[in-house]
């Protein structure tokens, strides 16, 4: 049976340090989902409504710009406030082992005692955790407020998501920027693929096959266009 990594010295000690540095990956694949997702339905309701593609340029420019920045403010904002909670509870730590050490000591005790340590062994432990102030409150962090301590940077994380969404979402315009024969067809076609190419990378956070998931984003990218553009098929007399 084949591993999924390898247990020699070295391998354990790259992975631990790769497992322990920022990930931006989820962001990248949020903003590209959501990007070609939304454009894309732009794209289909214009046509469902029978509008010029001047009018998908400019709305499917704006929704890049308007709801690329709101998504990646969001994310900024939702990833900034893991961090100021992190800190602000490192702080609380900080100074409670200044002010009650051996309360502290105690806690984390406590906390090896649950976890299966008894005797010299616990004793021990807890003395060479509590004798490194960092790694004392990195303990009582995960511990106690079940906080991570390796977060992303709100920044990384908000530019990410917007350069995803543009990316992505720059997929169903392009044909009509560029104003080639049969733009829906080909935006349609392009789009798909970025939809299921986008799902099966993010496979990689699931148990699911990779085809698999990019079958299951394919298909809610495939739901929203349809109904956008069943919404300004309807609606088409209305602007007419």
């Amino acid at each position: 049976m084949q591993l999924e990594h390898e247990h020699t010295k070295d391998a354990i000690r790259e992975r631990l340090a790769a497992e322990n540095r920022p990930n931006y990956l989820r962001d990248w694949v949020y903003g590209g989902i959501d990007g070609a997702i939304t454009t894309f339905a732009i794209v289909a309701g214009v046509v469902g409504a029978s509008l010029s593609a001047k009018i998908i340029v400019i709305l499917g420019l704006a929704n890049l710009i308007a709801d690329g920045f709101s998504m990646a403010a969001s994310n900024y904002s939702g990833t900034k406030t893991e961090a100021d909670e992190l800190e602000r509870f490192r702080q609380i730590e900080k100074k409670h082992i200044e002010l009650e050490p051996e309360g502290e000591r105690e806690e984390v005790r406590q906390i090896l005692s649950a976890k299966g340590l008894s005797g010299s062994a616990l004793e021990d432990a807890v003395a060479a955790i509590t004798s490194n102030e960092k790694t004392w409150i990195d303990t009582m962090l995960v511990e106690e407020y079940n906080l991570s301590i390796n977060l992303r940077s709100p920044m990384i994380s908000g530019l990410s998501t917007f350069l995803s969404f543009f990316i992505c979402g720059s997929i169903p315009l392009i044909p009509f920027l560029l104003g080639v024969d049969h733009a829906l067809e080909i935006a349609l076609f392009s789009t798909a693929l970025a939809f299921f190419v986008i799902g099966a990378i993010k496979s990689k956070w699931s148990l699911a096959a990779w085809w698999k998931s990019g079958i299951e984003t394919l298909l809610i990218g495939i739901t929203a266009s349809a109904m956008a553009y069943a919404i300004g098929y309807f609606v088409k007399d209305l602007v007419s």
